[in-house]
């Protein structure tokens, strides 16, 4: 009741809400919850809250359900779980490689077509082993050029800096229907008697670096931020490092580099390379000829294993890749973002799903327009707990204490392991969408939006682990 509640808490509360409101809210909301709004400074309307039993639906907890929010990283639970149910867990993708020309002797007369097929996880190991498919077929000369075609996809308006203007960030990497690697790679930087010595990994042979990092003997200058990348005369091929770096430094920083198809060019060519094989040629940009013939095909990981590692890591290129494969299944090709954000809402009403505050937009979360009530999050949610694949969709949740993006919260429940949500953080945000699994083995799902000033800087998260741990203790 409001009379017992420490007056400075109850007049916040006031502050914050009006008339019956006031009375309501404290009446419904546990004190310690009520405590931490009070001490962040976060206001009843900046919250959304909504904890269910997930086989009943039946309400346990609710605050603003209704309210559209920006639900930051947790869009991936309505990307990722419509994927799964969508296209099924053993999808997969492919990448392929065709010749244009007869091969005699090993040697292409003829240029090298390589078809990307939308993998969202195409790693630099996968990407290798496409290599050495080729390589195994016999050939070990291409005297043509190396071909890429990305036609599956619309040509991308984006720009990687557009939304905070640090496009080097491989969180910022824009979808790609032929994404190597997504795009990044480690540079680590040696030291030895005040020289430095860059070594890149992997190593686009199309890549220049001008070194001009210097070794200390001691700390860390900079606050451990030791490179500095500048591109020089505007050519991503043609980069400059500066900066000092020390004993105590990261052993390596990691960045998005040039574009998609020069960093798949740059790459193939190197693994090409030290696979024995010979090119001098260039990259080209084109469809792939009707009469060109196979050469190889790499088949991707399963959809139930990109969904994990897009779920546990939170990849943004990862998420915006399955929302346009969903697309693609549902529409053909070529498509862009906006058919993605379409095929989503029609999947979800295909399902008896329709949200009429739901905005998609890239399917990742990372945007600025992205819109979603803690009560669809909800039903989308309970949903995937009654659906057929649930199995993959919540063992692609991160871990309360143990991996992902909550490895390092929750670090005191990890041997109980009753936490399984995404997590999501912006300018403004903190959220989390999951499940919780009670002392007594009742499950619950939980989602928790805070849009409030300073909410991705802690005062957020204060709020959200006070639900869920309240939640976890019920009966």
């Amino acid at each position: 009741m409001i009379t017992a509640i420490a007056p400075r808490l109850a007049a916040f509360l006031i502050a914050t809400c009006t008339g019956s409101a006031a009375l309501a809210l404290t009446n419904t909301l546990p004190p310690r919850l009520l405590q931490v709004m009070a001490t962040e400074g976060v206001a009843a309307q900046q919250v959304s809250i909504l904890v269910r039993d997930a086989k009943s639906g039946e309400s346990v907890l609710e605050l603003n359900p209704a309210t559209p929010r920006s639900p930051a990283s947790t869009m991936k639970v309505l990307t990722t779980w419509s994927a799964l149910e969508a296209l099924g867990p053993n999808h997969h993708w492919h990448t392929r490689a065709y010749a244009t020309g007869p091969i005699v002797n090993g040697r292409l007369t003829g240029d090298l077509v390589i078809v990307g097929g939308g993998d969202p996880g195409l790693t630099a190991e996968h990407w290798w082993r496409l290599v050495r498919q080729i390589r195994s077929t016999g050939l070990r000369r291409i005297d043509g050029d190396l071909v890429l075609d990305r036609s599956l996809y619309k040509t991308q308006a984006d720009d990687p800096d557009e939304f905070d203007g640090k496009g080097y960030r491989t969180y910022n990497v824009l979808p790609d229907a032929l994404l190597v690697n997504l795009q990044s790679a480690e540079f680590h930087v040696l030291a030895d008697d005040g020289d430095t010595q860059v070594m890149i990994d992997p190593a686009p042979a199309n890549l220049r670096i001008d070194n001009h990092v210097k070794a200390v003997s001691q700390g860390c200058p900079n606050g451990g931020k030791v490179l500095r990348f500048t591109t020089i005369d505007a050519d991503p091929l043609h980069v400059s490092l500066d900066g000092s770096v020390g004993p105590t430094c990261p052993a390596y920083a990691q960045r998005s580099i040039m574009t998609a198809p020069e960093y798949a060019f740059g790459t193939f060519v190197t693994f090409w390379r030290s696979l024995g094989g010979h090119f001098e040629g260039s990259l080209r940009l084109a469809t792939r000829p009707d009469k060109a013939s196979l050469l190889a095909d790499l088949e991707s990981d399963s959809l139930a294993e990109v969904v994990r590692n897009t779920n546990k890591w939170s990849s943004n290129a990862m998420a915006r890749m399955l929302l346009l494969s969903l697309a693609s299944d549902r529409f053909g090709s070529p498509i862009g973002a906006s058919d993605g954000e379409r095929a989503l809402t029609d999947f979800l009403a295909s399902r008896g799903m329709t949200f009429p505050e739901l905005v998609v937009d890239n399917g990742s979360g990372l945007s600025r327009l992205a819109r979603l009530s803690a009560e669809s999050m909800s039903t989308v949610l309970g949903a995937a707990y009654h659906g057929r694949y649930f199995p993959e969709f919540v063992g692609s949740l991160p871990i309360g204490g143990q991996d992902g993006t909550l490895r390092k919260r929750f670090v005191d429940l990890a041997p109980e392991a009753r936490i399984r949500m995404k997590t999501g953080h912006l300018a403004g945000v903190a959220a989390i969408a999951g499940y919780a699994s009670t002392r007594s083995g009742r499950a619950l799902t939980v989602v928790v939006i805070v849009n409030a000033a300073g909410a991705e800087a802690g005062r957020g998260d204060a709020i959200i682990d006070t639900v869920v741990r309240w939640a976890l203790e019920r009966t």
